[in-house]
């Protein structure tokens, strides 16, 4: 499906249009993607190239960003024009520099009179510890995604900043479960909402339907099982209550996080889309248990494109629920790979 124009050029988006459930479905957002197959690692770019107002939420304690402190409601510049989710661990924040140059040579950025400076936000997941960990996403990857970006609806699972994703570790790397990227949109009364979110939490993820654990930390205690056997998880809460899950959790790596960006058609504000920013980690706490951990950089960002009118506490409801939406299939996408079962076999 094309993107979709802004007023003027289509007519007004109407409750119960058919969209492609993505977070594409939102007016002026492209998703361009990049990731080396063999490193499992990659690079996802959520792009707008018009400017939009942002906000960000970070709830975890182990977070690595960039340009999150601009996005501060005090603070001056409104708009941004690209927000990057990478692997990498730190070093994937270099892709962002391949981001701002692409968008330099098409003429988009905050214009300082001296010229357009693109203002791209960035925030990173821990991958290095599946498939290879020299190789991460830098300049030209980052590059190439933007270059790459479309209103197509963008692939999920194995894919971009999900390509070496991983959840459920509180018993280390090799007990865990392939994630990924995932997305989703609601259309309500021609207010659009989607989500896209890397997952790599190191809690369980949940289906929010049933609360039962779709993908989580295998069990070491009932041998070889296959996916679905009753004993297959292990439960992460469960865990943490006992003596070995105690001392485990003192040697946990701490490298884990759920990364994603909201964005809707809606007109808000600076300060509001920071309150929408904050209301979509109730997406994360619904399906990943636990959440927001002294383990996790959980962050996610908002963006608002401005064509409709809407109270920002709707936009904020309607944020989770994507939100949590997107968690879901980034796991039910992902395939297995660097020796870690996925859901999608």
């Amino acid at each position: 499906m094309g993107r979709i124009p802004g007023i003027g050029s289509q007519p007004e988006i109407k409750l119960g249009m058919k969209l492609n459930n993505t977070i594409t479905d939102v007016p002026e957002i492209e998703v361009g993607q990049a990731q080396d197959n063999e490193a499992l690692t990659g690079c996802t770019v959520v792009l707008c190239r018009k400017g939009a107002v942002a906000g960000v939420d970070v709830r975890g304690s182990a977070p690595g960003t960039r340009e999150t402190d601009l996005l501060d409601p005090v603070n001056l510049v409104e708009k941004v024009h690209a927000v990057v989710l990478a692997g990498g661990s730190a070093f994937g924040l270099d892709s962002a520099s391949g981001v701002m140059r692409y968008l330099d040579e098409n003429g988009i950025g905050f214009d300082t009179g001296a010229g357009k400076v693109p203002i791209v936000p960035a925030a990173i997941l821990f991958d290095l510890n599946v498939g290879r960990g020299d190789v991460r996403p830098d300049a030209e990857m980052g590059y190439r995604a933007a270059a790459s970006a479309s209103s197509d609806a963008p692939a999920e699972g194995n894919t971009g900043a999900g390509a070496g994703a991983s959840v459920g570790k509180i018993f280390g790397p090799k007990s865990a479960m392939k994630a990924g990227i995932g997305t989703a949109s609601m259309n309500v009364g021609g207010l659009i909402v989607g989500a896209l979110v890397a997952v790599n939490a190191f809690g369980d993820v949940i289906d929010p339907k049933t609360g039962q654990i779709i993908a989580g930390a295998r069990s070491t205690s009932f041998g070889p099982l296959k996916l679905g056997q009753e004993g297959y998880f292990g439960d992460t809460l469960e865990i943490m209550k006992t003596f070995i899950g105690k001392t485990v959790l003192s040697f946990a790596t701490k490298a884990h996080t759920v990364i994603g960006v909201v964005a809707t058609n809606a007109r808000l504000s600076k300060p509001e889309a920071t309150k929408v920013a904050q209301m979509a980690q109730d997406g994360v706490a619904r399906t990943i248990r636990p959440a927001h951990t002294m383990l996790d950089g959980d962050t996610i960002f908002a963006l608002a494109t401005g064509q409709k009118k809407t109270d920002p506490s709707t936009v904020g409801a309607f944020a989770a629920e994507v939100v949590a939406q997107a968690i879901v299939r980034a796991v039910q996408h992902a395939v297995p790979a660097g020796g870690l079962p996925g859901l999608n076999h």
